[in-house]
C-alpha cells in the first residue's frame, strides 16, 4: 500500500490520522440530526398520554383513560388515530428517504443535512401550533421528511468522516444523540405535564425547534466528507478536506481508496439497480434484516409508549412520566458503554450479548404481567412494579449498546461507495416502514395479545441471535472502502456472492 497506511497482522489497516478538533465538532454537529429524531420519539409518548392532550384531540379515547373498571388495562389506548399522530411521522419519513438517496448523492450529504433542518422547523411551527387533528398530522409528516433526510445523511457523513480505529465510536454520536432527545424530552414532559390550563403539550413539541435549529447550524458549518466531494468530481476540495479533518499531509493512501472507489460509482447509472447485483447482497440482506430486528426487538413501542404503557400498569401519570425519564436516562448511559466498547470489543460481541439480556428481560416482564395485570383488575403490588421497571430499564440498557446503535453503524459503513446512498436510502426506508408498523399497532397489540406481546418480542430477539451468530461478520478496525476485500471475500458464506 502507498505512504500513509499500515496493515496489522490481523489484516486490519490502519491510515494515519489524528483525532481532530475538525472531526470532533463536525460529528457532533451531524448527530444533532438524531437529537432530533430522539426527541420527537419521546415527545409522542409523553404527549399522548397527557389529559389535556386527549380531552382535546382524543375525546373518546380520554374518556376511557377516566373510567376505571369498564375498559380492558390493555385496550385503555387502543384508537387507531391517536396511533396515527405517531406513526404518520415514520410513513413519510419512509416515502421521504427516497428522493432523500438522489439528493444525497448529487447534492452531497451537508446539503441534505440542511434540507432535513428546514424540514424539522416548519413541522415543529405547524406541531406547536396546531389546532385541528388535521394540522398536527400534517406537522407530523413534515417533520418525517426532515427524519427521513436526516436518518439518510447523518450516519453516511459519520462513517465517512471519522477515522477508521474510532469510526464505530463517532458513529455512535447518532444514536447517542438519538437517546438524549428521548431524555430531554420525557424530562420536558414531566414538568410540563404539571401545568395548569391544558397548554403544556404545546410547550413540549416547540421545545424541538432547538434540535432543528441546531442541525441548520451545523448544515452552514460543516464540510461535506471527502468521499461525497470526489464522488461528485471536486478532487481538489475532497483533497483539501481530508487533510484538514485528518490533520496530517501524508493521506495518499486514503485519498487513494476514495479515488478508486469514487471511479467505480461513477460508472453507475442506476444506483438503486446497481444494488440489487450478486455483489452488493451481503451489505444489503443485513441492512434490511437489522433494521427489520431493531423494530421487532419491541424498543420502539416501549419508548413511544413508556408512558402509557407504565399508565395501564397501574401507576399514576406523574409517576409513569417519572418511570420514562428513569428508562431514558439509562438509555442515554448504556449508548456510551457502545462508545466506548464497539472499536474494541467489536460489534458481534454486543450484539450477542444484548440478545440474551433481552430476551430474559422481556420473558420476565411477560410473566409478571401474566400473573399479575388481568383485564378489568391489576394486583401489581409496589415491589411488582418495580420489577417490571428494573426489567424495563434492563433491557433498554441492552439495546442501547447494541442493535440501537449498530442497526445504524454496519449498513452505513459496509456498503461500498456506488451503493453507500441506495444502501443507506434503503436502511431507512426498511426501519421507518417498521417503525410505522409498530406504532401504528403497538396498542391495538397490546389490547389483544396483553402481556404476550413481550413473548412475540422475545421470539424474534431469538431469531436475530442466530442471525448474528452465522451471517453479521466483524467490520472493527476496516477502512470502509476496504469491506469487499477484508470482510466479504473472507465471510464463510458470504465470500460466494463476491465476484473476482
Amino acid at each position: 500500500m502507498a505512504g500513509g497506511g499500515f496493515t496489522s497482522a490481523g489484516g486490519e489497516t490502519h491510515f494515519e490520522a489524528r483525532i481532530t478538533f475538525t472531526v470532533i465538532m463536525s460529528c457532533i454537529m451531524a448527530a444533532t440530526g438524531g437529537l432530533m429524531f430522539g426527541y420527537d420519539i419521546g415527545i409522542s409518548g409523553g404527549v399522548t398520554s397527557m389529559p389535556s392532550f386527549l380531552e382535546r384531540f382524543f375525546p373518546e379515547t380520554y374518556k376511557r383513560t377516566q373510567a376505571h373498571g369498564i375498559e380492558s388495562n390493555y385496550c385503555k389506548y387502543d384508537n387507531q388515530y391517536l396511533q396515527l399522530f405517531t406513526s404518520s411521522l415514520y410513513l413519510a419519513a419512509l416515502i421521504a428517504t427516497m428522493f432523500a438517496s438522489i439528493v444525497t448523492r448529487k447534492l452531497g450529504r451537508k446539503q441534505t443535512m440542511l434540507i432535513a433542518g428546514f424540514f424539522f422547523i416548519i413541522g415543529t411551527v405547524l406541531n406547536a401550533l396546531g389546532n385541528t387533528l388535521i394540522l398536527l398530522i400534517v406537522g407530523r409528516i413534515i417533520l418525517g421528511c426532515g427524519v427521513g433526510f436526516a436518518n439518510q445523511a447523518v450516519p453516511v457523513f459519520l462513517s465517512e468522516i471519522a477515522p477508521t480505529r474510532i469510526r464505530g465510536a463517532l458513529n455512535i454520536m447518532f444514536q447517542l444523540n438519538i437517546t438524549i432527545g428521548i431524555l430531554i424530552a420525557n424530562i420536558v414532559n414531566y414538568f410540563t405535564a404539571k401545568i395548569e390550563g391544558g397548554y403544556g403539550w404545546r410547550i413540549s413539541i416547540a421545545f424541538s425547534a432547538i434540535p432543528a435549529l441546531m442541525l441548520t447550524i451545523g448544515g452552514f458549518l460543516v464540510d461535506d466528507t471527502p468521499n461525497s466531494l470526489v464522488e461528485r468530481g471536486k478532487e481538489e476540495e475532497g483533497l483539501a478536506v481530508l487533510k484538514k479533518i485528518r490533520g496530517v499531509d501524508n493521506v495518499d493512501a486514503e485519498f487513494e481508496d476514495i479515488l478508486k472507489a469514487s471511479k467505480i460509482a461513477k460508472q453507475v447509472k442506476s444506483p438503486f439497480k446497481n444494488l440489487l447485483k450478486r455483489h452488493n447482497r451481503p451489505p444489503l440482506v443485513i441492512a434490511i434484516c437489522m433494521q427489520v430486528f431493531q423494530q421487532f426487538t419491541g424498543i420502539n413501542a416501549i419508548m413511544f409508549y413508556a408512558p402509557v404503557l407504565f399508565n395501564t400498569l397501574g401507576f399514576k401519570s406523574d409517576a409513569a412520566l417519572y418511570s420514562a425519564v428513569i428508562t431514558g436516562a439509562v438509555n442515554v448511559l448504556s449508548t456510551l458503554v457502545s462508545v466506548y466498547f464497539v472499536d474494541k470489543a467489536g460489534r458481534r460481541m454486543l450484539l450477542l450479548e444484548a440478545c440474551v439480556q433481552m430476551f430474559v428481560s422481556q420473558i420476565v416482564i411477560a410473566i409478571v404481567l401474566g400473573l399479575k395485570v388481568q383485564d378489568y383488575s391489576q394486583d401489581l403490588s409496589k415491589g411488582f412494579a418495580m420489577l417490571v421497571v428494573i426489567m424495563v430499564c434492563t433491557f433498554v440498557a441492552s439495546f442501547a449498546w447494541s442493535w440501537g446503535p449498530l442497526g445504524w453503524l454496519i449498513p452505513s459503513e459496509t456498503f461500498p461507495l456506488e451503493a453507500r446512498s441506495a444502501g443507506q436510502s434503503v436502511t431507512v426506508f426498511v426501519n421507518m416502514l417498521f417503525t410505522f408498523i409498530i406504532a401504528q399497532a403497538f396498542l391495538s397489540m397490546m389490547c389483544h395479545m396483553k402481556y404476550g406481546i413481550f413473548l412475540f418480542f422475545s421470539a424474534w430477539v431469538l431469531v436475530m441471535s442466530l442471525f448474528t451468530i452465522f451471517l453479521i461478520p466483524e467490520t472493527k478496525n476496516i477502512p470502509i472502502e476496504e469491506m469487499n476485500e477484508k470482510v466479504w471475500r473472507q465471510h464463510w458464506f458470504w465470500k460466494s456472492y463476491m465476484e473476482d
